[in-house]
């Protein structure tokens, strides 16, 4: 079934329902096909499962929460389609979304000009936020979490030297590439070399042999998933076996499918953990793994987070109908929500834009820094 154009109308027992006059439409554009539905499928999944645990606890002030979602492709062009479909046409109150960077800086200014709420969920390259004060995302940026992650690894593996590999065509590869370069550089790590790949490429062999003559004590790799778990398995095989520093893209369950026994010794940064054993987390992990038989990753973490925030800031505020007021009114409350979820303790910040004047909200959050054993994501030490 195509998943673009299904709404969601979840009842408190978790059937659908038709929409009624008193329901909150909210959007959500996701890429649940094409290369970045292993993120998409993930985040559309936990915001349908808190959009059913807030409905069965008896929904937004009496009124229900209704997910309207599309699937976005992970296009820059279909992310802004399906804004405005979403805007215009389904006149929902606001919409998370959509997967990648790439999509995000292209359809946020859609939605800035409509003075809609945008809430990027998955969403950490440089500068999306700053592109309005209707833009919001709960994904810690590349710029606070790499430094962090470089460092725990530097620490833990005695890394001097690295080879630095990013995906040059990808506004997110790119931004994790100038924020690697930068914690490399504060912390007085050598560079052996640094090569550069295409989204869509498969073959790594001679990126990866030059990377390896260069003898490093480590791979810092800004990758999606699809690139970077392959890139993992090859330096494998060419007996590069050195840890592997990450940025969000590699931070996902799926590495252990795609990468198999070449998954060990990647390190990532992000506010959530499997291994954090907060009553907020478990509750979120084994409802998520009941509902959907799979471990839920990062991306769904804040996905679902993401729901509560948004309807801890429906519930202050009074629905008067009319969408414009509505919007706009939504978009202060949610500036002030502070909310203890699936990954701790959260509350945005206020950015600037280009010209130094505030701007959109990011997250206040401190990453937690884990490293890939047997399978697992472990909490580095």
């Amino acid at each position: 079934m195509k998943i673009s154009t299904l709404a969601f109308a979840l009842s408190a027992i978790g059937a659908a329902t038709a929409v009624q006059a008193a329901d909150i439409k909210i959007g959500a554009a996701e890429a649940l096909s094409g290369g970045a539905a292993q993120y998409g499928i993930s985040i559309r999944n936990a915001q349908q499962l808190a959009v059913e645990q807030i409905n069965a606890a008896g929904g937004v002030n009496g009124d229900k929460l209704v997910l309207v979602v599309e699937d976005e492709q992970g296009k820059k062009e279909e992310a802004i389609n399906v804004f405005k479909k979403l805007i215009f046409q389904d006149r929902v109150l606001m919409i998370f979304g959509p997967t990648l960077s790439n999509s995000a800086q292209a359809a946020f200014p859609i939605a800035q000009a409509a003075k809609i709420p945008a809430f990027g969920t998955s969403t950490t390259a440089d500068g999306i936020t700053s592109i309005g004060d209707f833009t919001f995302r709960n994904a810690v940026t590349e710029a606070d979490v790499l430094p962090e992650t470089v460092k725990a690894a530097v620490k833990a593996a005695g890394v001097k030297k690295v080879a630095v590999m990013y995906g040059n065509d990808d506004v997110f590869t790119k931004s994790g590439y100038d924020n690697f370069k930068k914690a490399l550089a504060d912390q007085n790590i050598t560079v052996t070399t640094t090569e550069t790949f295409a989204k869509g490429d498969v073959d790594f062999k001679a990126q990866l042999t030059k990377i390896k003559a260069s003898n490093p004590d480590a791979i810092v790799l800004s990758a999606l998933m699809a690139e970077g778990a392959p890139i993992m398995v090859q330096a494998r095989q060419i007996g590069l076996n050195v840890p592997v520093i990450g940025g969000n893209g590699m931070n996902s369950v799926k590495v252990f499918d795609l990468a198999k026994g070449a998954s060990d010794g990647l390190w990532v940064g992000s506010p959530w953990s499997a291994e954090n054993k907060t009553a907020e987390n478990t509750k979120f992990m084994e409802s998520y793994t009941q509902k959907y038989k799979t471990a839920p990753d990062q991306f769904a973490a804040q996905a679902y987070d993401g729901i509560y925030i948004a309807a801890a800031a429906l519930k202050g505020i009074k629905l008067t109908g009319k969408i414009e007021a509505d919007r706009k009114a939504l978009r202060d409350a949610l500036a002030t929500v502070k909310h203890t979820g699936a990954t701790g303790a959260f509350a945005f910040r206020r950015v600037n834009d280009k010209a130094g004047k505030p701007a959109g909200y990011d997250a206040d959050q401190k990453p937690i820094i884990s490293v890939t054993k047997q399978g697992r994501y472990t909490i580095a030490q």
